[in-house]
């Protein structure tokens, strides 16, 4: 087995026993990306003597036994909207080209404290805005799977890393499923923490209520090991919460009995793609056979979550974004007339189109008049369906449901239409709105060949009861193959 196709865990157990080191990890992921990268655009950064001289440096404290983690030496790839010190950090935009942070956000700091390698910044929708990863001043990434159809996003890049092999994990972030949409086009396992379990101390914010750092791996044993690793109460950061433990490992068992799940109804209605809900429902059988109790019920107020998510997101974006103005940091317009002329050509000229239509949509909702009638009905149906979801985990542990409601869709297809974009994240974007923990994993292959994501939910701080069950399914499912190897040997075992 060649070493990117191995899962960091595996790979971190080569490194401890001495078989491969830390820099061999590094080439290989670094020469998978010359190889790929060219024709699917999945970084926008990447340092190779930086990388190398890191994992010398991880490799000589494995030796002397100062690292001896179950990560450390295994390369890792960081979306470029999470700063690192002394490399750039763009978030995929003209507006940031030029960007080298002084200092690294914490989770990066915790993946260094672990012995991880990164090896570089991978590519996004612009600020994180889009779902497809088109939105980038970098070019589009393209989905490893089919050359023409996009990873999804804004996490696109980091989740077509992983599945073409340029490196074992990486790190995204979700706003609004930007973790978990992407993961399920391109076939691998994305986790959304629950609100406030990493810090979001050095992520670039897009909606600060909404916004999670998460791990993106091939299976759920390594979201776990990475989940362990980043997440922690941090002081710098206002929103992190301390936990009781972060032991997620300890959930990677083979054992659902007595385990509740629902599936809303609400989610099998107009619009999910017929092969991708037989998908899911075979998924819900095979935990069903293995002793958890699974049953439908109407979990109310799912098509209002689309409004009143973007409604929210695009406020904060419009206030977040504010500060990106051509004074201390960021691009500059060359050609202005005094300070005002300045900051309508540089933000003008920094932003792309998709940034702009949801800045003018926030500062729309925000503005005086438009403020009770949009903003706070947003809120207040937010709240609602917090309430929802607090009822539905009064019955059950887990809501199982599909990820999206296709597989990827082709280059260029979501851009002709917004609206149609943003409607393809009708199940993701809840979990963000009520702050909950969810999972996407691969449970199939459609009639085009393409992956199909399961998505599990679970309620505040309780990570390791969806762990549980992807552990399981995943178990049962077998090996799901990466898209090279999925053309020669006939895809997923089920």
């Amino acid at each position: 087995m060649e070493l990117m196709e191995m899962t960091a865990a595996r790979l971190g157990e080569e490194i401890q026993a001495g078989t491969i080191t830390a820099v061999q990890a590094a080439e290989a992921a670094l020469n998978r990306i010359k190889e790929k990268d060219k024709e699917l655009n999945c970084f926008i950064t990447v340092e190779e003597e930086a990388a190398l001289e890191k994992a010398a440096a991880v490799q000589k404290k494995i030796e002397s036994g100062e690292l001896s983690g179950p990560l450390a030496g295994v390369p890792i790839a960081v979306k470029d909207n999470i700063c690192t010190e002394g490399l750039r950090t763009t978030c995929a935009s003209a507006m940031l080209n030029d960007f080298v942070p002084p200092y690294s956000a914490e989770a990066v700091k915790k993946l260094e404290k672990a012995g991880m390698v990164i090896i570089g910044k991978t590519n996004m929708d612009e600020f994180a805005m889009g779902s497809t990863t088109e939105t980038s001043f970098f070019g589009p990434t393209r989905n490893p799977w089919d050359l023409e159809r996009v990873p999804g996003g804004s996490s696109g890049g980091s989740c077509a890393a992983v599945a073409a092999g340029e490196c074992s994990c990486a790190l995204g972030s979700d706003t609004g499923g930007s973790i978990r949409q992407p993961s399920s086009f391109c076939g691998v396992t994305g986790l959304k923490p629950t609100y406030g379990t990493v810090s979001r101390y050095g992520l670039i914010a897009y909606g600060s209520s909404l916004d999670q750092i998460g791990p993106i791996a091939r299976d759920v044993t390594d979201c776990a090991l990475l989940l362990e690793a980043i997440a922690s109460h941090d002081k710098k950061d206002s929103t992190s919460m301390p936990r009781e433990e972060y032991d997620f490992s300890s959930a990677l068992q083979k054992d659902v009995k007595g385990l509740k799940i629902g599936i809303p109804r609400d989610y099998f209605g107009e619009g999910l793609d017929p092969e991708v809900a037989e998908a899911v429902r075979k998924a819900a059988d095979i935990l069903k056979e293995h002793g958890a109790c699974v049953e439908e019920f109407d979990l109310s107020l799912v098509e209002y979550a689309i409004p009143a998510y973007y409604v929210i997101a695009s406020a904060e974006a419009s206030s977040n974004l504010a500060r990106f103005d051509g004074v201390k940091y960021g691009y500059r317009t060359q050609e202005f007339e005094g300070l005002h002329d300045m900051y309508k050509k540089s933000r003008s000229e920094g932003f792309g189109e998709e940034v702009k239509r949801r800045i003018m949509l926030g500062s729309f909702v925000l503005s005086s008049g438009y403020y009770d009638a949009y903003y706070l009905k947003a809120l207040r149906t937010k709240a609602l369906i917090r309430k929802a979801f607090d009822r539905a985990f009064e019955k059950y542990d887990v809501i199982l449901g599909p990820a999206a409601p296709s597989t990827a869709p082709r280059l260029g297809d979501s851009l002709k239409d917004p609206l149609k974009m943003y409607l393809g994240d009708v199940y993701t974007v809840s979990a963000n709105l009520a702050g909950l923990p969810g999972i996407c994993l691969p449970c199939g292959l459609d009639g085009k060949g393409l992956p199909i994501g399961l998505q599990l939910l679970g309620d505040c701080f309780q990570e390791k009861k969806i762990l549980r069950a992807a552990y399981t399914y995943e178990c049962v499912r077998g090996q799901f193959y990466q898209p090279e190897s999925s053309r020669k040997e006939g895809g997923v075992r089920l």
